[in-house]
């Protein structure tokens, strides 16, 4: 799935969220940004360790 389609996807579901109401919207868009996060750490594209000090500053 490309990122067109994803973004389609993601359109459509908070469009449904947001029908529901605007605490559902917030909540999914929520779940949303948490599910990105970790698909990019599962993806090798985000390295947790630099963004709490896994190895301190000086390298």
């Amino acid at each position: 799935m490309n990122a067109t389609q994803t973004g389609v996807i993601a359109g459509l579901v908070l469009g449904l969220a947001a029908a529901q109401g605007f605490l559902a919207f917030v909540i999914t868009l929520a779940l949303g940004f948490v599910g990105l996060v970790v698909g990019r750490i599962v993806d090798g594209e985000l390295d947790v360790s630099d963004m709490f000090g896994g190895r301190g500053r000086d390298r």
